[in-house]
């Protein structure tokens, strides 16, 4: 019996199109999806462990990427595990605008515009701050101003969460502007200026 030429391409077609179907279907059953990983999920008890614990504990002395933090005055405050009693880089006129921005956002609900501790909500009940303008806080090294925000004092919460590092010595500048500007006498001003005081 002879067959047509070009119904023995239409039947090689069709059983090659029908091994394909066979193939992907064997593979889509092979796969193994990303919720079948060989792993433990949290809190998971371990038989492997002596602590049955899957959760192993940090390495002693592991440090978070990006959080060495080695630069005392940067991240700490301190020079010689004292207060520094300077900025760690150069406080320039960005960094005020900076630090006024950041001190209006954070500071000013308690601290008030101008530092004298009337903000809003000492308006509306809470705990009144020390003025900044007091002694005490004025003669205070800009490392302490900084580890206040940083780490918080008496009923003043921290803020190492809510702003970053250059933001807080921002801050601190903007805090000795604001001290300087109500507590400058006229001789402090340039011989320009003081001629307008009159």
């Amino acid at each position: 019996m002879r067959t047509e030429p070009g119904f023995r391409v239409r039947r090689s077609a069709v059983a090659k199109a029908t091994v394909l179907c066979l193939l992907a279907i064997a593979a889509a059953g092979c796969r193994q999806d990303m919720h079948d990983q060989p792993k433990y999920t949290a809190y998971e008890r371990s038989e492997f462990f002596a602590d049955q614990r899957s959760a192993r504990p940090v390495v002693e002395g592991t440090i978070a990427q990006g959080h060495l933090n080695e630069d005392d005055l940067l991240h700490a405050g301190r020079v010689g595990g004292q207060p520094a009693t300077m900025f760690p880089f150069a406080v320039d006129e960005p960094l005020m605008r900076r630090g006024r921005e950041r001190y209006d956002i954070f500071c000013s609900p308690c601290h008030g515009m101008t530092g004298e501790g009337d903000g809003m909500v000492v308006q509306r009940g809470y705990r009144r701050p020390p003025s900044f303008h007091v002694d005490r806080l004025r003669q205070a090294p800009p490392g302490h101003l900084y580890d206040v925000i940083t780490n918080g004092f008496g009923a003043m919460p921290d803020y190492a969460a809510q702003i970053p590092v250059r933001d807080r010595w921002a801050i601190a500048a903007y805090m000795r502007a604001l001290q300087l500007s109500q507590n400058a006498a006229g001789a402090d001003l340039p011989p320009e200026a003081q001629g307008r005081l009159k």
